[in-house]
């Protein structure tokens, strides 16, 4: 077996085959492939892709090139996190704990910030005495304990992925969905965790700059998991704001603690909600209903704060300025604000908090909210609504073979939903008049989702609504066959489409239309019901 025959094969847009990725993977980590052959490699597969079968075992053997974590030792499901981060996102501080405080296991490995902003590690550094390195006994021991610990990746976990992660930084192939999802999944699978849940950031302020772009990566990882055998869940958050009023380690921590004894921002408590409901759900702990009750009892009955504190003093750091900023607000000298590197010298005051969220000043003084108007991608029937949630698994254990046929089903259009739910329109949206603002999305046979905002004119007729605005975007991208539409507004039951739309939605024959609010209250009508007696093309 050759390098330049895969190459060659890639270039060709030919899948690789298991045996192939392997000697490819393992050839680079002990050095017998250069790196000017990796980096050609890495070209092909940012020009041409690879398949899911590929991506899927690509982030196998990456993950298997290092320490596999055995978490046998915790009893209980256990559930990881992974957010492909933004500013303001400190939800790690907050989910946790109130997982915990349900009944979940939740051990978790974090890291450090690459940019600007800072990662859960050097967050958690800034809380007097606490220890983010512990070995794998104390580990293992502080979640029996607690049901959490968050500590910084230790060992040699994935060393695949952090060498051809330096490749791609230099041979711009980062941007890359396949090598993105197994980058972000090796280090998940080698973390060794039951379920997992991704909070895929969309926006400005994520890497992810387009919700097509994130939708995509989503469901790769979401295939990724189920093909590992992990239960995945993966929801799409809006980042085109900074995510809560403080931007900075110490101040973040005191937000979080904010949020947990039920007196946070809106926005960051709502997306907190949402990933901890999901990550209750993917451990068993009930509907996601009930589970979304649970979390929100937590913080009521100050479970889920104590459970941090637990935590914090089981790793060793001082809880009491914790209490001391949940009691009364100011204790920001209490809490280190450096990271411990050298490197972050120059960030060591970067503190930043909003006073107007940038969201609130456009929408003049309107309810602030969470997360996006997003699309929802179901592999089983959701009970609640809230970002854009892809549930990669069913309510039953499946055999690895089922799951592929069920992939595969739906890879080719059988038994795929959409939901446009949580969150307001998107701030795209021009809603000058009326201040009503609506989302709305299409996904068309082909798999492909296109989303719209309504937008508004001073001359009113001129205005179109969102979902003639979705269905035009796919339609002006050469797609025709739209199997489905969704559309969310802030209404007190399920947005339903005006007559104009309905009209223009009956053109196009959509069978399926799902309406919902901000609150996940949602009714899925046909084309008949909600057009009964449509004019079309033979009336006329």
């Amino acid at each position: 077996m050759r390098m330049y025959d895969l190459i060659t094969k890639k270039k060709h847009n030919e899948p690789l085959t298991d045996a192939e990725i392997e000697y490819m993977i393992d050839g680079y980590v002990k050095g017998d492939i250069p790196d000017y052959q990796m980096s050609s490699m890495l070209m092909a597969i940012w020009f041409n892709g690879m398949n899911d079968h590929e991506i899927t075992e690509l982030t196998k053997i990456m993950a298997k090139s290092g320490d596999m974590i055995d978490l046998s030792a915790i009893a209980g499901k256990k559930v990881d996190k992974h957010s492909t981060g933004g500013v303001g996102d400190k939800t790690t501080l907050i989910v946790a704990p109130i997982v915990a405080a349900c009944g979940g296991k939740v051990a978790k490995m974090s890291g450090r910030g690459l940019g600007h902003t800072g990662g859960t590690v050097d967050k958690l550094e800034s809380i007097p005495g606490y220890r983010t390195v512990l070995d794998r006994k104390e580990f293992f021991d502080t979640v029996n304990k607690c049901g959490v610990s968050l500590i910084g990746q230790s060992g040699n976990l994935a060393p695949a992925d952090k060498k051809l992660y330096a490749l791609r930084d230099v041979t711009a192939t980062v941007d890359s969905i396949p090598l993105i999802a197994s980058s972000i999944m090796s280090k998940k699978l080698a973390a060794g965790s039951d379920c997992i849940l991704l909070d895929v950031k969309t926006g400005s302020g994520a890497f992810m700059k387009t919700l097509d772009d994130s939708i995509k990566l989503a469901q790769t990882m979401v295939n990724i998991g189920e093909g590992a055998g992990r239960r995945t869940v993966a929801l799409i958050t809006d980042m085109d704001t900074p995510l809560g009023y403080g931007i900075g380690n110490s101040i973040e921590v005191m937000e979080s603690m904010d949020v947990l004894k039920g007196h946070g921002p809106a926005d960051l408590t709502e997306v907190s909600l949402q990933l901890a409901s999901n990550m209750l759900y993917l451990v068993g702990k009930g509907t996601p209903e009930e589970c979304r009750k649970m979390a929100e009892k937590s913080i009521e009955d100050g479970t889920a704060f104590e459970t941090f504190c637990t935590m914090v003093r089981a790793q060793g750091g001082d809880d009491s300025v914790l209490r001391e900023k949940a009691e009364r607000r100011g204790s920001r000298r209490s809490l280190r604000r450096a990271r411990r590197r050298p490197r972050d010298e120059g960030q060591r005051h970067r503190l930043l908090r909003w006073h107007h969220p940038p969201q609130e000043v456009r929408r003049q003084g309107r309810e602030g909210r969470s997360t996006r108007n997003a699309l929802y991608v179901e592999r089983s029937s959701p009970q609640r609504g809230g970002a854009h949630v892809s549930r990669g698994h069913e309510d039953r254990p499946e055999r690895s073979e089922e799951r592929a046929a069920r992939l595969r089903a739906r890879r080719e259009g059988q038994s795929r939903e959409i939901l446009i739910c949580g969150g307001t329109a998107n701030d795209r949206r021009r809603t000058r008049n009326s201040h009503f603002a609506v989302g709305a999305a299409v996904l068309t046979k082909s798999g492909k989702v296109f989303g719209g905002c309504n937008i508004e004119n001073a001359s009113y007729p001129v205005g179109i609504c969102a979902e003639r605005t979705a269905i035009s975007k796919a339609v002006s991208e050469g797609e025709r066959d739209i199997v489905a539409l969704a559309v969310v507004g802030d209404t007190p039951g399920p947005c339903s489409p005006c007559g104009m739309c309905r009209q223009f939605i009956s053109e196009f024959k959509i069978p399926k239309i799902i309406m919902a609010n901000l609150k996940g209250v949602r009714k899925t009508v046909t084309l008949e019901e909600l057009l009964p007696f449509g004019f079309t093309d033979s009336d006329m």
